[in-house]
């Protein structure tokens, strides 16, 4: 977490017209916790979509609460003063403005609203032939990318072996990169109330879910059934139009067309297991919200990533071959949602680059490159 009063000062060294509006804010509450812009989607309905969720606060006592209201909305306006400002400038400026080391947080302000407004004034994009090969090719270069990243060799974990729990929680960690999440324990964020209310809402938006039941059914569909189940329904049926019912849209049917084509063209080089690492990977990730949002306990939280653990061990060899199932069922996903190219092209490299950082150990990250995968157990003597 970053200290608030230092938030105040990077902004007012980068543009000194906001030295005014600051100083009152940091008379009024020195610790107050703004509520950051909300963070882009991770999925459109009950999925998750790889932008970064940029979460910003400290403690609050009793006596600001009052005033919390109001100081957000005046701490919004100022830095959305500050980033029409380095619009303006350019972002390369603003960086030699502030230091290397302190221009952490105003990059997160200027990429989150910077996102939002993209997304506003996004161009339309169709989906033409070349399109789908492009992003086909896309991924395939990145997956080889991650191939050849080192990582250290399997090692045999005991099933009384605590690094079990450990191998659990780093499941989650290209959810947890993306969003700024700590991977030292079940726990994703400290319980504030500013925090707990923005992990809330990311769960409620990105995959509708309000509570333990949803919780608990979403967790269960990803562990047992998932995008294997639909990657195996895809590959097996001979035409897109077995896969459609009659409610469904152009728009829809034509998203069930592209991904068809898309498990047709890879169904002999992956089978459905490959799509373990895309439904664990998720599963643990929602598994460590409820337990954070105290609608599952941490035994419960506990016992749903042992059993994941369990299945991904059974189904992949490494953290690489989790990292491109992962990114193999992203693309998947994206193709049935029927985001944009360029919207695909991004989340792909948002999930690239957090997987190379947690493989490689690039400061921050290096869990998993530092923690090796559990080897399967050996059958025979």
């Amino acid at each position: 977490m970053f200290d608030l009063d230092e938030i105040y000062r990077r902004v007012q060294r980068a543009n000194e017209q906001a030295a005014q509006t600051m100083q009152e804010l940091k008379e009024k509450a020195e610790q107050a916790a703004p509520k950051e812009p909300e963070p882009a989607r991770e999925e459109k309905t009950r999925e998750d979509d790889g932008r970064r969720l940029e979460i910003l606060g400290q403690e609050i006592t009793p006596e600001q609460l009052a005033q919390m209201a109001e100081d957000q909305a005046r701490l919004r306006e100022s830095i959305q003063l500050q980033v029409a400002a380095a619009a303006a400038e350019g972002v390369q400026s603003l960086l030699q403005a502030t230091g290397s080391e302190e221009m952490g947080l105003l990059v997160s302000a200027l990429e989150t609203l910077m996102l939002e407004e993209d997304e506003g004034e996004e161009d339309e994009e169709t989906f033409e032939p070349e399109t789908e090969e492009q992003l086909c090719a896309l991924l395939e270069e990145t997956m080889a990318r991650i191939e050849a990243l080192p990582e250290p060799d399997p090692v045999f974990y005991d099933q009384r072996d605590p690094r079990w729990q450990r191998f659990g929680v780093l499941l989650s960690g290209l959810v947890s990169t993306l969003n700024g999440h700590r991977l030292d324990g079940i726990e994703v964020e400290q319980h504030l109330p500013v925090l707990e209310q923005q992990v809330a809402s990311l769960v409620r938006r990105s995959w509708g879910i309000g509570g333990r039941g949803e919780l608990l059914e979403m967790i269960r569909y990803l562990s047992q059934e998932g995008y294997q189940l639909r990657y195996q329904m895809y590959a097996q049926a001979q035409d897109p139009g077995e896969l459609m019912e009659d409610g469904d849209d152009a728009e829809e049917r034509e998203n069930i067309a592209r991904t068809w084509r898309f498990v047709q063209r890879y169904r002999q080089q992956y089978g459905p297991a490959f799509l373990t690492g895309w439904d664990v990977g998720r599963a643990a990730m929602l598994a460590r919200w409820g337990c954070y949002l105290g609608w599952i306990t941490e035994s419960e939280a506990t016992g749903v990533l042992h059993h994941l653990s369990q299945r991904a061990q059974e189904e992949l060899c490494s953290w690489r071959q989790f990292a491109r199932s992962y990114l193999f069922g992203g693309l998947m996903w994206k193709l049935l949602c029927g985001d944009n190219p360029s919207s695909v092209s991004s989340y792909l490299g948002y999930l690239a680059d957090a997987a190379s950082r947690l493989i490689a150990g690039q400061e921050p990250g290096g869990e998993w490159g530092a923690f090796p995968w559990p080897a399967r157990r050996k059958i025979g003597f």
